[in-house]
């Protein structure tokens, strides 16, 4: 029961302060999930942010679902992903009737320039956070693979979801290493 009320609180408070969707929303995650209640760690929060990536929709309410039923089952599910949603549709529905009053404001355009340096730097400090702990894991072959990803997105305009479905068939046709039957063991 304590912990479905610290699902509820924990993706309510994201679903509150995340505004500017998911990118902005993702910091905000970590910090609950691996910060505050140590639901899990830095790399079970990166994997969840990674297999979120690639599936369609928006990644809060996916990492929502994942979490919750990770940690309160099939009503923690439910539950963070409605105390996700609900602060964003009333936000929505209140700040878009309010926005459209006075969209010709220049402290509307003000507030929208504030956002963008915040978000920048939550992101930058979260990737920043990730590559200290994971750059001596990387290898030589996800470099390669960032780099041609970045060719082919950026310099080629190659839609990213192609991209990321050619990464993943490669992942899936290269053989992975055997273990020994002592290393399997713990």
């Amino acid at each position: 029961m304590k912990n479905w009320i610290d699902l509820f609180l924990a993706f309510f408070r994201i679903g509150i302060f995340g505004f500017g969707g998911g990118p902005t929303m993702i910091p905000l995650v970590h910090a609950e999930v691996v910060n505050r209640y140590k639901w899990m760690d830095d790399d079970e929060f990166s994997n969840v942010l990674a297999i979120g990536n690639t599936l369609p929709g928006p990644i809060a309410t996916k990492m929502a679902g994942y979490i919750g039923y990770k940690v309160g089952g099939y009503v923690g599910m439910l539950l963070a992903v409605i105390a996700i949603m609900v602060p964003l549709v009333i936000v929505m529905i209140a700040g878009l009737s309010l926005l459209n009053q006075y969209r010709d404001k220049p402290w509307v355009a003000g507030m929208a320039h504030g956002v963008v340096p915040v978000v920048t730097w939550m992101l930058t400090k979260l990737t920043w956070d990730f590559f200290k702990k994971g750059y001596k894991a990387i290898g030589i072959a996800t470099c390669i693979m960032c780099v041609v990803a970045f060719v082919l997105i950026d310099l080629l305009h190659i839609h990213p979801g192609l991209v990321i479905a050619a990464i993943l068939l490669a992942a899936l046709c290269k053989p992975s290493p055997r273990l020994k039957p002592s290393e399997t063991e713990s």
